[in-house]
């Protein structure tokens, strides 16, 4: 993909890439990390108010920082290729958000970043996107259930890899996995936090939807708006 005449990123090319569908370049991804930025501010305090009861309260202010920092720093050195985008958008996460989260998405976003190749398609995004909850998993040491991130993101990478097996179209594919993301951090209200700052709470930490959970649906989401598609309501 390129920028357009106006200066706003083209859709994504529809020349087969080597795993078939669309080439998913550079300005994919900024697009992509652009609009999480821009859905992490809108949401910020709503993901400090989910952080209050069982975290640090500073949740949605942290990483809205660390996402404006990586905004700041594509409009300053846009990224010349899809892991460019991705490695310097969680080195920038690392060195400015505080506690676990920056850490945490630096390690998501990097890892899916080296994952991606060097013409990178649908097929290899669901290669990236498993490679990211494994570096979440491996850095955390959490799995499904733990009331973490990885409830969100390892539903959405499931959903987005069978969506592609099954032949759904790449926006589709996506809309597939924000949903799944959405429904799995909505699912963390029940579970006792067993990682994290919220697991020092124990039976507290019931009844409260984990704050990392909610922002990483976000991110997905936000992925979904870049392919052009959104979440789609439930079935």
């Amino acid at each position: 993909m390129t920028p357009t005449a106006n200066g706003s990123p083209a859709e994504p090319s529809e020349a087969a890439a080597g795993s078939g569908g669309p080439t998913l370049d550079a300005a994919f991804f900024l697009r992509w990390l652009t609009g999480a930025a821009e859905a992490v501010h809108a949401e910020r305090e709503h993901l400090t108010e989910l952080d209050s009861p069982i975290g640090d309260a500073d949740h949605g202010a942290n990483l809205d920082r660390g996402f404006t920092a990586v905004r700041e720093g594509f409009a300053a050195n846009p990224p010349a290729t899809p892991a460019e985008a991705l490695v310097a958008a969680g080195r920038q996460l690392i060195s400015t958000v505080g506690g676990a989260s920056g850490p945490l998405y630096g390690t998501a976003l990097r890892r899916a970043g080296r994952a991606l190749g060097t013409a990178p398609g649908p097929r290899e995004l669901a290669d990236a996107l498993d490679a990211a909850v494994a570096g979440v998993r491996e850095l955390g040491e959490a799995g499904p259930g733990d009331k973490t991130m990885v409830d969100a993101l390892a539903p959405a990478a499931r959903a987005y890899r069978e969506a592609l097996d099954g032949g759904a179209p790449f926006a589709r594919a996506l809309e597939v996995a924000a949903r799944a993301a959405r429904r799995g951090a909505e699912e963390t209200v029940p579970l006792r936090a067993r990682r994290g700052r919220a697991s020092y709470l124990g039976e507290r930490s019931v009844g409260h939807q984990d704050p990392g959970a909610a922002s990483a649906a976000l991110l997905v989401a936000a992925l979904a708006r870049a392919a052009g598609g959104d979440e789609p309501p439930e079935s």
